[in-house]
């Protein structure tokens, strides 16, 4: 059961759990690819895309409201929201850029162009081919090329067109990849382009809608406990249905459907994080750690894959070279599932804290300056 008679005005404590459940999801996928099974990584990006479009749309709302009040100019909140957003994601990820291309990590140097405008996802779709270990970099695109044009839709269009829009925007994304299922297009370009991706947005543009027009009747009833356990139970039915229903792993309910009850997931996990999870998950989502993990989030994201990779990591790395003299003294430990990830996440987490304490939160800093 959530708690549902105090929603947060401004900050959601327990959204940043909601960040580290889904950098977890990611990480687990990419680190340990051999031996899960289930598309973790799928369902943790899903879960970053439904949170943008929660935080990103009722940011953009609360802009409105605020324009709409003060007599102000749109253009006012679109130039204030481009510049907060670069602030926050672009430095890290050009220094990142930067940094492959000085000690020549392929393909940066080769796709550079593809790096810079944020258009990784495109090159992927195109040439039906990962990128290495800047693979994950098309996430970041596709959240990249939502924020460019997004914004002039909730800050331009009158209020009473935008139950449309957030649910055009879901069909949108679903009949795109059933007609790219159809026309057998290859199920990447199903899988990272925006446009594809757009029920997850959508679904998180709903919530912030309900949240800031609906709170106490539609998002109150939303956050019932019974919802979220229907919406699992329809994302592990698909899983089980892709799994065992086809021989081609690629099939419909994998290119298709379970895209979409992956985000219906996430929708009630995250409008439940919104409201407040009690006892255990409470207890959870607002420990210490978890809560600082969920702030860095972001840099886990954009550093893993250069630690470790299962698919892409060269034996040349000097994160196995590491992991294989510790395997000289001491075999059995450096051959465990434990170890392995404990050993891979303090790397990550190391990198990622200093990234966030000399990079990300003095630049973040700068945000207060474009404040209403």
């Amino acid at each position: 059961m959530v708690n549902t008679s105090k929603i947060q005005e401004n900050y959601f404590i327990q959204l940043d759990g909601i960040r580290f459940v889904a950098v977890s999801l990611v990480l687990v996928d990419h680190w340990l690819a051999e031996r899960n099974v289930i598309p973790l990584g799928v369902l943790g990006v899903t879960m970053f895309f439904v949170l943008s479009g929660f935080l990103i749309t009722r940011i953009l709302i609360q802009s409105k409201l605020k324009d709409e009040k003060t007599g102000r100019s749109p253009w006012f909140s679109v130039r204030q929201f481009i510049v907060r957003r670069s602030i926050r994601i672009f430095p890290i990820y050009y220094l990142t850029i930067f940094l492959c291309v000085i000690f020549n990590v392929p393909p940066v140097r080769e796709q550079l162009i593809w790096c810079i405008t944020y258009a990784t996802n495109i090159y992927i779709a195109l040439n039906q081919r990962w990128m290495g270990v800047i693979d994950h970099l098309w996430s970041l695109a596709v959240e990249e090329q939502y924020y460019l044009f997004f914004p002039y839709v909730i800050l331009f269009l009158p209020k009473r067109y935008f139950l449309k829009i957030f649910f055009g925007m879901i069909a949108l994304a679903v009949l795109l990849r059933l007609f790219l299922h159809l026309n057998h297009s290859d199920w990447m370009v199903q899988y990272v382009l925006m446009p594809t991706s757009l029920d997850a947005f959508g679904l998180g543009a709903l919530m912030a809608y309900f949240f800031t027009f609906h709170k106490e009747s539609t998002f109150k009833t939303l956050s019932k406990t019974m919802y979220l356990l229907i919406s699992f139970g329809l994302y592990v039915s698909v899983l089980f249905y892709e799994k065992f229903g086809f021989e081609n792993p690629h099939n419909i309910a994998y290119t298709v459907i379970e895209r979409f009850f992956a985000a219906l997931f996430c929708f009630f996990f995250i409008i439940n994080a919104v409201t407040g999870y009690k006892g255990l998950a409470k207890v959870f989502f607002e420990n210490g750690v978890v809560q600082y993990l969920g702030k860095i989030s972001y840099g886990l994201y954009l550093y893993h894959n250069f630690v470790y990779n299962y698919y892409h990591t060269p034996q040349t790395s000097i994160t196995l070279r590491i992991l294989r003299k510790i395997h000289q003294y001491l075999p059995a430990l450096a051959d465990s599932f434990a170890f392995q990830f404990f050993y891979f996440s303090a790397l990550t987490i190391f990198v990622a804290t200093l990234s966030w304490f000399l990079i990300e939160k003095p630049v973040n800093s700068l945000k207060r300056y474009f404040n209403y």
